[in-house]
């Protein structure tokens, strides 16, 4: 930058009474523009105004034209300009407000991110269902206490965010949570009454700026939902210009029959369909992806609209808690406690988990050697982090059920875990897709969380584009930018236009590389040197800058 230039961090200048009207607030001079479409780069001069693209002049040097001015410039030679990364399954919901500051998806160039993944989140709730939700989904965002929860709708959650955040936010209207406030934790099929209120649920989150809605069909109380009751909630999204984004019914042992099913039941209803990281999980699955993208391309071939996300790495992540079979939580989360407290129906669930395949481990037979502890709530339960449960359990000289049981009643259901259960040429075939878009699914609480919270997005350009050319710089900033923002229907995002607005980074495509490993999870990225939201800084020079752009991102009304 010019030696003129304000301290990092500073606010752009706004122009002042007889300054030039075309004077930008920022110039970017001479970058590398990848501009989210696909397209070949080309070398352009960037300018912004109040926060937004005023200008792009293509090779400006060279063609010996008038160049943008502006009251700040940055010389970007060697760095590629490109819109800022789009998060499509993000689990922020409340580290946003917890710590603004957000660095974890900020350096990484993350200039918005979808929450309420999974089909659980915290609105719409009540009193009851708040406590409940808090407590069951304790393991991606903490119990919450440390975070003033006062809002109840939907669209008060988006105000709460619209107060200052790092980054940008939207927002899925969570089934499970729905269900939940219908229904409770049974499993049942929906009466007529309770129906329509989960209808009507639905309606009133998108109405107040959600641009979906959410499913976790692993997880309970959402699971419990039969295909008829999930058909009619998509039909409201579906009304309301929505998409609907399931985690679905399996990963491992049904997993192509689960993404079968998601696909027929978004047909029936009409809705758009996006697949949550929508990997080929375990040992049944191994080189199996190319079934998957059969499937997907037959049905995108014959007029469905499906698009979906996945984390460039292979071990997944949840709760310890998300491996049980369904029939041991229902009722919520106090019943799972005491169901694990009674020796005889702690010894059926260890049967479904070990033996059967519970429908929580995705139909297969859960491998110990395979479940990591990642994170624990109570700090005295610490020396269980980092070890898989077989470890501990020799060390403690108990069965491997044992040592995962007393943990779940120790930390009152808290843990969370690495599972090593993926494929690398899974992973690389999925993220070549023409449907692909990225997401870190990354939970960031835990004192060794997944690296994907931290890394996602430089490992696709270091890892992915760069080292190993499975995908072309174009493709995948494209994958991360442009794609995410036609499937979220941003007509002012994801793309490096004039009149779009100024969520840009830039990097350096030669070093661009994800510092996070999980023996260092939080280690921040390299190659990544600025980051605005809104036309603003909030990395500048690879440092945080504290400044909070961000606000809700909400859904478009239809027509």
């Amino acid at each position: 930058m010019t030696s003129a230039d304000p301290a990092p961090g500073t606010p752009l200048p706004r122009p002042t009474a007889g300054a030039p009207a075309d004077l930008a607030d920022l110039v970017i001079r001479d970058a590398d523009v990848v501009d989210g479409s696909g397209a070949p780069s080309y070398r352009a001069d960037v300018a912004v105004r109040d926060g937004r693209i005023v200008a792009i002049v293509k090779e400006a040097a060279a063609a010996g034209c008038q160049r943008p001015s502006g009251r700040r410039t940055l010389d970007a030679e060697g760095l590629a300009l490109s819109p800022g990364f789009i998060d499509m399954h993000a689990h922020s919901d409340l580290e946003l407000l917890r710590n603004p500051d957000h660095s974890a998806k900020a350096a990484q160039g993350v200039t918005l991110e979808v929450l309420g993944q999974d089909g659980l989140s915290y609105a719409p709730v009540d009193d009851r269902t708040l406590a409940e939700v808090r407590r069951a989904i304790t393991g991606w965002n903490g119990y919450g206490d440390d975070v003033d929860i006062d809002w109840r709708s939907v669209g008060e959650y988006l105000d709460r965010l619209d107060e200052g955040i790092a980054v940008n936010a939207a927002y899925l209207v969570p089934q499970g949570t729905v269900r939940m406030l219908a229904l409770g934790w049974e499993d049942r099929a929906a009466t007529p009454a309770e129906l329509d209120r989960m209808r009507q649920l639905v309606a009133e989150g998108l109405e107040q700026g959600a641009v979906g809605m959410s499913s976790g069909l692993t997880y309970t109380p959402g699971m419990y939902a039969p295909d008829a009751e999930l058909t009619e909630l998509c039909r409201v999204v579906a009304s309301h210009g929505g998409y609907y984004c399931p985690h679905h019914r399996s990963y491992g042992a049904g997993a192509l029959a689960a993404y079968e099913e998601m696909i027929a039941l978004t047909r029936a209803a009409g809705c758009p369909l996006h697949l949550a990281h929508a990997t080929m999980n375990f040992g049944v699955n191994e080189g199996r992806a190319p079934e998957l993208l059969a499937l997907l391309d037959d049905a995108l071939a014959s007029g469905a609209d499906i698009s979906l996300d996945t984390y460039p790495y292979t071990p997944g992540c949840t709760t310890l808690v998300a491996l049980l079979p369904s029939w041991a939580s229902e009722g919520g989360p106090e019943e799972i406690l005491r169901r694990l407290a009674d020796p005889e129906t702690a010894e059926r669930v260890r049967h479904d988990l070990e033996v059967t395949g519970a429908d929580g481990c995705h139909g297969v037979p859960v491998d110990w050697d395979t479940v990591e502890i990642s994170g624990v709530g109570d700090p005295a339960l610490a020396d269980h982090v980092g070890r898989t449960v077989r470890e501990t359990a020799r060390l403690r000289g108990e069965a491997p059920w044992e040592t995962a049981r007393r943990l779940l009643v120790a930390d009152r259901l808290g843990p969370t875990i690495l599972q090593h259960v993926g494929h690398e040429e899974n992973v690389r075939a999925i993220m070549r897709h023409r449907a692909h878009t990225g997401g870190s699914d990354g939970i960031l609480r835990g004192s060794k969380p997944h690296p994907r919270a931290y890394g996602t997005f430089p490992r696709y350009l270091g890892h992915y584009a760069r080292e190993l050319g499975v995908l072309s710089l174009e493709e995948c900033v494209a994958h991360l930018t442009g794609r995410p923002a036609a499937r979220l229907r941003l007509p002012d995002r994801g793309l490096v236009r004039e009149g779009y607005r100024a969520d840009l980074v830039l990097f350096d495509p030669a070093t661009v590389a994800a510092g996070a490993t999980f023996e260092a999870p939080r280690t921040p990225p390299a190659g990544i040197p600025h980051v605005l939201v809104d036309g603003r800084f909030v990395i500048e020079d690879g440092r945080r800058t504290g400044v909070l752009a961000g606000r809700s991102v909400r859904r478009t009304p239809v027509g």
